[in-house]
């Protein structure tokens, strides 16, 4: 099947700063796909360069199979890292406003009742808290019933509540066939949505593939915690730099692990198993965390 965008070694350069060096992904109709990396890493300028947004310095972008596609401004929705509504316009007001602009839109009952918003439709737009502001733009982008939709880093600085609450909206909108490209910073967001993931750094790939191959390939172990007073010495980093109250060991078998702890005489009322996450891949292909 024809992907319904792809990417052919696109680049971006800004005088001496190349914020995208040479990037090239497929992505299928009918998927979610995240562009995962920490901030600065070109995330927001690949999109933006998919979009038509930005005009990339080298390279091809294809929607459909074609470069330029005219059909991409209709069927194509966004919603953007920032974006400032209207003064005194109210949500209602703003959803007609945005449906003008289209040939073929949702009715605004849909809209409505998709992204939960008749409990504030009429008030102004402007003034919605920030998870009702961030269900508000999914609406605009969903206003022209897209085929493929773009959120660059949807849920930063919502609560945890409102970003698991967007998180199910954008699992609905995938069970509808949409195409969704998600770019985010957060490794659970990734883990909870994406079925495919390019991981950037620096304005390149440094790994692709889905979410449980990418954690599968590069790590056979897991990781056991423990706070570093329950902890005997023995079991110390070599190069303990004491920055931290938790100590995590790598294990590949926990029931061994634990017995050489209880042997030692660690306390393991601090004990914690848990699974290598995306965070831990990043660290391990870069040498620094997602989140610096």
């Amino acid at each position: 099947m024809q992907p319904i965008i792809e990417v052919r070694d696109i680049t971006k350069h800004y005088k001496t700063v190349k914020a995208v060096n040479g990037l090239s992904f497929s992505i299928p109709q009918g998927i979610c796909f995240g562009l995962l990396g920490p901030n600065g890493a070109g995330k927001t300028t690949t999109i933006e360069m998919m979009e038509g947004i930005t005009p990339a310095t080298s390279g091809e972008i294809l929607y459909k199979g074609i470069s330029n596609n005219p059909a991409f401004k209709q069927e194509a929705g966004i919603q953007f890292q920032s974006t400032a509504l209207m003064d005194y316009l109210t949500v209602k007001e703003v959803l007609v406003l945005f449906s003008s602009f289209y040939e073929h839109t949702l009715p605004l009952d849909t809209l409505i009742e998709q992204c939960h918003l008749s409990e504030f439709i009429h008030q102004q737009a402007s003034k919605l808290s920030g998870g009702q502001k961030q269900r508000l733009l999914l609406a605009l982008a969903l206003v022209n019933d897209p085929d493929i939709i773009f959120l660059d880093e949807p849920t930063t600085g919502l609560d945890p509540q409102s970003r698991r609450n967007f998180w199910h909206l954008i699992k609905k909108i995938k069970a509808q066939g949409k195409t969704v490209v998600l770019t985010t910073h957060y490794m659970d967001e990734a883990e909870q949505l994406c079925d495919h993931l390019v991981i950037v750094d620096h304005g390149q790939i440094i790994a692709e593939g889905s979410p449980a191959r990418l954690l599968h390939n590069h790590f056979d172990h897991v990781f056991v915690c423990l706070d570093r007073q329950d902890l005997p010495q023995e079991f110390m980093p070599e190069n303990d730099t004491r920055d931290s109250t938790q100590i995590t060991i790598e294990s590949t078998s926990v029931e061994e692990t634990l017995q050489q702890l209880i042997q030692a005489g660690a306390q393991l009322h601090s004990l914690q198993v848990r699974n290598p996450t995306l965070d831990d891949l990043f660290l391990k292909l870069t040498g620094h965390s997602l989140r610096e």
